[in-house]
């Protein structure tokens, strides 16, 4: 079940970046569960990676190999590698260098991510036996294919494609993710590779990223988990004809912002694809005195599985909303400054439910699939928002029946 329409987009090919599916077997047979990308010999890469101190052994291969001009990653899904000890970074060096033997180039220069169940051991004989399959289906143009390999309890493939034009250049911006459940990302999302053909060093491509990722992924929540896998890759080719970007050039703006359109769509899509999800929710906080202080508010509302499963039942149960409001941690705050609304539906003012507000208007908004709650804190000029989801009936019975 998906949050409104949801159809793969036209995914423009990115000069220098390839990629290559096969089906591994590693949890089911139905698709492709292995992927293989390539970069140009000239690319740079930037990553950012859960802050879960229980990272699976392939966050710590993949953080300890992006210092070593990678060319290629390697990604399964099916099994995460995670609370797998050493046998577990065993495994992940391993098909790292199994990779390697057939791409001919070195183990240090393969990034690995895994995504799916926790706490099994990898089957690293299954994966070897897919690389070269994968290798020989390495395309500009396998975008689609990409999206689908990466899936677990998705329902829908997630990518975007982004076009922009520097000095009558154009400059490609691709992204795809994963990621339905275990999604209150501390620095990304399941997982998100995007690359561009863009030329741009390892160092403002790290920092473009990071402020991407902070105003995007990290403004996500479905169920206020966050997994043991989450990273978040951006590759740049090198291989458009635009000139290079650089922190002073007149164009990083424009980049930067581009990076930016792409992550957060790629958010709001796991959003929307939210393990039984039936509504989208933007929590947006305004007047606040920090930005910290709206994120922190929002996130009170968006992991409230009160104010969720009364979103569920479409039921305009404010209250909810007031009490996690009031537990954020909002030190003096002024009650009478507070507003609440549902939509244009004002539902506090003065401290207590608005003089003007019906339990039908409430009603009306609630009925929607895509709800904006807005709360006004009276205090300063910070805005934030976080996106997240209702809770349903399918979302306990998809996580009860995981792993059977």
């Amino acid at each position: 079940m998906a949050v409104g329409q949801c159809s793969f987009p036209t995914m423009h090919p990115v000069a220098g970046i390839m990629l290559g599916t096969a089906n591994a077997g590693i949890k089911q047979t139905v698709r492709d569960d292995i992927l293989v990308i390539q970069m140009a010999e000239q690319a740079t890469c930037a990553a950012v990676f859960t802050q879960n101190a229980f990272c699976a052994a392939p966050v710590h291969v993949a953080k300890a190999n992006l210092a070593r001009s990678p060319r290629w990653l390697l990604i399964n899904s099916g099994n995460a590698n995670a609370g797998t000890g050493e046998q577990g970074m065993k495994d992940a060096l391993a098909t790292c260098a199994d990779l390697a033997a057939v791409v001919g180039g070195e183990a240090r220069q393969v990034l690995p991510f895994s995504t799916g169940v926790i706490g099994q051991t990898l089957p690293v004989n299954k994966i070897k036996a897919s690389l070269r399959e994968a290798v020989f289906n390495l395309d500009v143009n396998n975008w689609g294919k990409a999206a689908q390999a990466i899936m677990t309890t998705d329902t829908f493939p997630k990518g975007v494609s982004k076009v922009i034009d520097i000095d009558g250049q154009t400059i490609t911006i691709n992204g795809i993710s994963k990621g339905a459940g275990m999604i209150q990302p501390n620095m990304a999302t399941m997982l998100g590779f995007m690359a561009t053909d863009a030329k741009i060093d390892q160092a403002l491509l790290q920092e473009c990223l990071a402020a991407a990722v902070e105003q995007s992924f990290n403004r996500i929540t479905v169920d206020g988990d966050t997994s043991t896998n989450d990273a978040c890759v951006l590759m740049a080719s090198g291989c458009s004809q635009a000139p290079e970007i650089t922190r002073d050039s007149e164009h990083y703006p424009a980049f930067a912002d581009a990076v930016m359109t792409v992550c957060k769509l790629l958010a709001e899509a796991i959003v929307r694809d939210g393990e039984g999800a039936t509504k989208l929710m933007r929590i947006v906080v305004e007047q606040a005195l920090t930005d910290e202080e709206a994120v922190r508010v929002g996130k009170t509302i968006a992991h409230s599985p009160l104010v969720k499963t009364a979103f569920f039942a479409s039921d305009p149960n404010w209250g909810r909303i007031l009490a996690a409001v009031g537990r954020a941690g909002v030190e003096n705050m002024v009650l009478e400054d507070v507003e609440l609304y549902l939509d244009d539906v004002c539902i506090v003012r003065n401290g207590g439910r608005a003089d003007d507000y019906t339990e039908e208007a409430g009603q009306r908004v609630m009925d929607r699939e895509e709800i904006t709650v807005a709360v006004k804190l009276g205090r300063g000029s910070a805005v934030q928002e976080v996106l997240t989801c209702d809770f349903s009936y399918d979302y306990v019975k998809i996580n009860a029946e995981y792993r059977t």
